[in-house]
């Protein structure tokens, strides 16, 4: 570990993930809720107190968009700036991407079994990818391909407006824009997007809420009751607004796919996709990914993968730190 291990961060709404990697290894980590800490240099004041090692370097995948070399973070009231992280760090070099240009940075460097594959497509990885993670919020990330490698970039595309499809969804942007005015892909896509979608579907009458869901949505995270609630099939009204998500998630990584040409593969990442594999999985997400018109062919030729692996933003940091600084 000669000149000391690189320091990552995967930097959420709801989880901040710090760890240490020495020669491309995972050495130590440790998940912080968001919420209960003032700042990130907190965070990373606690995560140093914890190890006799220090950082060379240091790379954090931040949620929200990084300008200059600062952001502000989406789901957060925090203003990540690299000057205050790197005095802490007694001046070891700081960088700040995006968390989903980490994640990314990831894709270069994890194995086959960090995925899950939903359309294997062509087979080949050449050409542009794009990244989309439903979470907290609802990352995207494109990768350019220039016939050699791949070079990923940022976007805040999650919060351009949710684009309706027919009279159903034309109905839900409806409901949901009477509550927030616009009203972003984010909105629907996310965890608290779930629960929105569950409760419209609640207002179309087609199935009941019964006291006992009432109850349980009343008293916990309200979007992992619903994605619960739907996969072990005690709630039809659970697993209706799933698969409604499961279909408007398709449609949206389908326009990503289209808006970034994602020949080289499209991967759904975030904390969401894994937990509801399932339903990601059973046709309906991918009908929504290829039901683009006369565009279906090409996007039934891209492959489509969900991350499953647990660390690949702070991997893709990593990563990306060693790029930057060779």
């Amino acid at each position: 570990m000669a000149g000391g291990p690189i320091l990552t961060g995967d930097i959420g709404g709801t989880k901040t993930a710090l760890a240490y990697y020495a020669d491309g290894e995972l050495v130590h980590a440790r998940r912080y809720a968001s919420t209960g800490w003032a700042d990130l240099t907190d965070i990373v004041r606690d995560f140093l107190a914890r190890h006799d090692e220090r950082p060379r370097r240091a790379c954090f995948g931040v949620a929200g968009p990084v300008v200059d070399n600062a952001a502000k973070t989406t789901n957060l009231p925090w203003t990540v700036e690299a000057g205050e992280l790197a005095d802490v760090l007694d001046g070891a070099p700081v960088m700040l991407i995006n968390d989903l240009e980490a994640v990314a940075h990831g894709l270069a460097v994890a194995g086959d079994e960090a995925f899950v594959t939903l359309n294997a497509g062509t087979g080949h990885d050449e050409g542009n990818r794009a990244v989309i993670a439903a979470g907290t919020g609802l990352g995207q990330a494109g990768l350019f391909w220039d016939g050699r490698r791949h070079h990923p970039f940022a976007s805040e595309g999650g919060h351009a407006s949710f684009a309706p499809r027919n009279d159903r969804e034309v109905a839900l942007l409806r409901f949901l824009a009477a509550e927030y005015g616009h009203v972003s892909a984010e909105r629907v896509l996310s965890g608290p997007g779930l629960y929105n979608v569950y409760r419209f579907v609640r207002t179309e009458g087609r199935f009941e809420e019964p006291a006992w869901l009432s109850e349980r949505l009343a008293a916990e995270d309200p979007s992992a009751v619903v994605s619960e609630c739907a996969l072990d099939g005690r709630s039809p009204l659970c697993r209706e607004s799933l698969r409604f998500f499961a279909s408007l998630y398709g449609a949206e990584a389908g326009n990503l796919a289209l808006k970034t040409l994602a020949t080289g593969g499209v991967f759904v990442a975030g904390g969401i996709a894994p937990k509801v594999l399932p339903a990601l999985t059973d046709g309906v997400f991918l009908e929504g990914f290829v039901s683009k018109g006369r565009m279906r062919p090409l996007l039934e030729a891209m492959p489509v993968r969900v991350v499953a692996h647990p660390h690949l933003a702070l991997l893709g940091a990593a990563h990306a730190a060693v790029a930057d600084h060779g």
